[in-house]
């Protein structure tokens, strides 16, 4: 007796990322498959030899408004949706197939509005109607129907189904979890993108926040080697960004690599002039400018040479071979981070294969960021502290005014103080880092630990400025620095005892400038 044969089954293709797609397609079509597809998917596989229906055949209605209405019919739906040995019925009553496997992916939002030439009509053209609808049809009813929206997963599909198999039920349910995942983060770079042109400070921060990453990798551990880890990316993320870099040389990077890297990287990116900043510990621990990335790294590695072993170096400049040489003439360094890498300075550090090198690329120009940090059971969302200070902006509260001389190296430590952790003093002269007291209970011993760092290293302090990343409560911190040769200040202003403070600056002929603007950094 013959037996009655197998009837075909029906897979449903429509995705923007064609990677891949035409020998996935052609190997279903080998697997007992009927293809249907939808306009440029469509088209490109049959311009392959692929037979394909049109989506079209089974709806029975056009393609209408440029392509925005194509998939959202019953034919397509109920396809998807039909319950095994539940909607039988209503399927023959209205003529509607099954559809045994959705492969969908949307539209490339995240990509067009990353863009910065795309307009809002762009993006607003680039959010997926239909996609999300089908995908989320085929998760729900997993059970029956295997939906796929990474090309990555092909060949794990094709190999559930070759030999006549149907992919395990586990294995259809962890794609229906990747697929409500990928339209989750979907919909979240379409509410963050919204939000973001919202022009109310108050809508800025929605009633639901919604923020959507995707992993990048696995990380070795987290802070500490029992602790687990993970590197995600933002999609919508300007470019320049720190996640996004590429690692040019060296072993994967470390929880700790990477939240120095980041801490060097947002410090250096205060300067147009070549710069070079040396992080320990998510702090700075040498900052200078140069006239060359060379004499800004010799600079910034002699400010405190024991600290910047095995740090992490950014600069804000294309690295060049110069640098590179005295890098390794000087220090070991973890990471390296600069825009480029220029190819002589790769030749270079090659000699170092355990460095580890990222190229960021150029940061686009400031943009409204927000920075989130972890609460138990919550979240903390606020604008990133980016506001440079203009000159316009000091409030001089001394008799004595600096001098020019001062003034610029009060604005240099000025931008150094913001990346150091509170409470935090910066000591500079000729825009170089002396000194650094950071993360100190007190503010006076901030200041001790700044004016003894540099004694370390044998710095006259005379000439040189003070920076505080807020007010001083007392005295006794302008004290300690006027001693040590200090004198110059710049700091916010705002302690009920201004007065005081302001009387021990003339008592040392110290020029202090009010800035009005706080820079705690937890």
């Amino acid at each position: 007796m013959k037996r009655p044969s197998r009837p075909r089954r029906r897979a449903l293709l429509s995705v923007a990322d064609k990677k891949g797609l035409v020998p996935f397609a052609e190997e279903l079509v080998a697997l007992g498959f009927d293809i249907v597809s939808t306009g440029g998917t469509a088209a490109l596989l049959r311009e392959a030899g692929v037979p394909v229906i049109n989506v079209t055949d089974i709806t029975g209605f056009p393609e209408i408004m440029d392509g925005r209405v194509k998939t959202l019919h019953p034919s397509v739906h109920g396809g998807l949706l039909a319950r095994a040995g539940k909607d039988d019925a209503a399927l023959r009553q209205h003529g509607i197939e099954r559809i045994d496997l959705a492969v969908v992916n949307l539209y490339p939002f995240g990509q067009v509005v990353a863009n910065p030439k795309s307009t809002d009509a762009d993006a607003i053209e680039n959010i997926d109607v239909g996609g999300p609808a089908m995908i989320r049809a085929a998760a729900k009813n997993h059970a029956r129907v295997a939906v796929v929206v990474d090309p990555a997963d092909y060949e794990k599909v094709l190999e559930r189904y070759r030999g006549g198999k149907q992919p395990p039920a586990a294995f259809k349910r962890q794609l229906a979890t990747k697929a409500f995942a990928y339209t989750a983060a979907y919909d979240a770079q379409i509410a963050s993108y919204l939000g973001g042109r919202v022009e109310d400070a108050a809508a800025a921060f929605p009633e639901r926040l919604v923020r959507a990453w995707q992993r990048k990798s696995l990380l070795r551990y987290g802070e500490n080697p029992h602790q687990s880890a993970a590197l995600y990316v933002d999609p919508g993320a300007p470019a320049g960004a720190l996640a996004a870099a590429t690692l040019i040389q060296g072993k994967p990077l470390s929880f700790n690599n990477l939240t120095d890297a980041d801490a060097a990287l947002a410090c250096v990116r205060s300067w147009t002039a070549p710069a070079c900043v040396i992080v320990k510990h998510a702090n700075p621990c040498g900052v200078a400018t140069g006239k060359k990335l060379k004499s800004a790294y010799e600079r910034a590695y002699s400010s405190d040479p024991t600290s910047a072993y095995g740090g992490v170096i950014a600069f804000n400049r294309t690295l060049d071979a110069g640098a590179a040489e005295a890098i390794l003439d000087n220090q070991f360094a973890e990471v390296i981070v600069a825009p480029k890498i220029e190819a002589r300075a790769a030749e270079v550090l090659e000699r170092k294969a355990n460095i580890r090198v990222l190229e960021c690329g150029e940061k686009a120009a400031h943009a409204h960021e927000w920075e989130l940090q972890a609460l138990d059971g919550g979240v903390l969302l606020q604008e990133r502290d980016w506001v440079e200070l203009t000159k316009r902006e000091l409030k001089v509260v001394t008799k004595r005014k600096p001098t020019r001389t001062e003034l610029r190296d009060l604005m240099f430590a000025w931008k150094v103080v913001r990346h150091v952790k509170s409470n935090a003093i910066v000591l500079a002269q000729d825009e170089r880092t002396l000194g650094i007291g950071a993360g100190q209970m007190s503010r006076v011993m901030s200041v001790r630990i700044a004016v003894m760092q540099a004694q370390e290293q044998k710095f006259s302090l005379k000439g040189a400025v003070m920076a505080s990343d807020a007010f001083f409560p007392f005295r006794d911190g302008l004290e300690v620095a006027a001693k040590a040769g200090v004198t110059a200040v710049i700091q916010p202003g705002g302690s009920v005892r201004d007065e005081e403070v302001i009387m021990a600056a003339n008592k040392y002929r110290i020029a202090m400038v009010f800035t009005g603007r706080r820079h705690f950094k937890h």
